[in-house]
């Protein structure tokens, strides 16, 4: 008895403090929801894959990886300081034509297409975790970046709610900017309860689009990957893929996702791309399905029609069990054929789409 007791209040504590953490979002409700129910990838009660995908292989050691991802060895984690450049708010806005990028570390970038600024997935805390005092904590930038430190943002885009993906902390220092966000089905409930104002959130299904200027449209497509905060609202909201077309250019935005045929769709309709977006790291032969290889990377890469390729999801937080410059040392080996041009920027370098990309060894240095 005593025992079900302690059960049932850890249960009751663990309801209450999720509930009151603003971290872990919310639920959407009344039209929100109406919609996520009738989207065609929402079946019995949950989003669905492109494609038939388990979270994990059967024989996962949960014991085993949990010792190695918490008892770091193997150069899971960077020696030293990482040495990243202070980012130069003078170089965007300066010419309302071509492209400009600058990579903030794992999948937040600063893409400026057409004379506007798009921020994605920025998470500036040191922790992905709904607790500041717990979680996996950000490798050491010589240079650290926060909402002060950018440039003006036109417009923020969202690929999906993970904690990697989706700050709350950086969230907030946005709820009185003027800003439009951009998203999946479902994370605009998130935004709401941190304070984000609903006129200033669109939300999208697989397949739609939103015309953002005259010259800029946004399509969320597919991803192979889930979602969820909390311990029980896993695909209760949509992750997605984006297409950022301008008017010479194509910017392919993949976020999270493992390999599938689905990307070969998205080139044959969309592409080819001038520069794909693409994760590159956190994956595992554990969990094959929801995060790439670098390998499949670079097949993705072709499957887009993509001509370069800027590896993301890297270079920040140690999210599973692989070295952490395994993913782009792996990435540039099995480019083989050269066929696609791989840029490697310094976190915080600024560079244009129509010069000479970036690829400097930097994290050898």
């Amino acid at each position: 008895m005593i025992l079900f007791t302690i059960i049932i209040t850890l249960i009751v504590i663990a309801f209450i403090v999720i509930r009151l953490n603003p971290s872990f979002g919310a639920s959407s409700t009344g039209e929100r929801l109406q919609r996520i129910q009738q989207s065609p990838n929402f079946r019995d009660g949950k989003f669905q894959n492109p494609v038939a995908t388990a979270m994990q292989t059967d024989d996962m050691p949960f014991f085993k990886i949990m010792k190695e991802f918490l008892f770091t060895k193997g150069n899971r984690v960077p020696a030293a300081t990482i040495q990243t450049l202070p980012l130069d708010q003078t170089a965007f806005h300066q010419k309302k034509g071509g492209v400009k990028i600058c990579w903030l570390g794992h999948s937040s970038l600063l893409i400026e297409l057409d004379g506007k600024v798009i921020l994605t997935d920025p998470v500036f805390s040191q922790r992905v975790s709904p607790f500041s005092f717990v979680g996996t904590k950000a490798f050491p930038y010589s240079e650290t970046y926060s909402w002060e430190s950018l440039p003006k943002i036109d417009l923020v885009l969202l690929s999906h709610d993970h904690y990697d993906h989706l700050d709350y902390q950086t969230i907030r220092k946005l709820k009185d900017e003027n800003l439009p966000f951009v998203t999946a089905l479902g994370v605009g409930a998130h935004l709401e309860r941190w304070g984000i104002s609903p006129e200033r959130i669109t939300e999208l299904d697989w397949w739609e689009s939103w015309q953002f200027t005259e010259n800029i449209r946004l399509t969320a497509t597919p991803a192979r990957h889930f979602s969820g905060r909390g311990l029980t609202n896993r695909f209760s909201t949509l992750w997605a893929s984006w297409v950022i077309a301008g008017s010479e250019n194509r910017i392919f935005f993949g976020a999270d996702s493992g390999y599938y045929p689905g990307f070969k769709t998205i080139g044959d309709q969309y592409g080819p791309f001038d520069l794909a977006l693409l994760e590159c790291g956190q994956y595992s032969r554990y969990w094959p399905y929801i995060h790439m290889l670098p390998e499949e990377v670079i097949q993705a890469a072709n499957d887009l029609g993509a001509k370069s390729l800027l590896p993301i999801h890297w270079g920040k937080y140690k999210l599973s069990i692989h070295p952490w410059t395994e993913p782009v040392e792996r990435l540039l080996e099995a480019n083989n054929d050269r066929n696609i041009i791989i840029s490697t920027p310094q976190v915080g370098e600024v560079f244009d789409l129509d010069s000479s990309l970036p690829n400097r060894k930097w994290w050898k240095e």
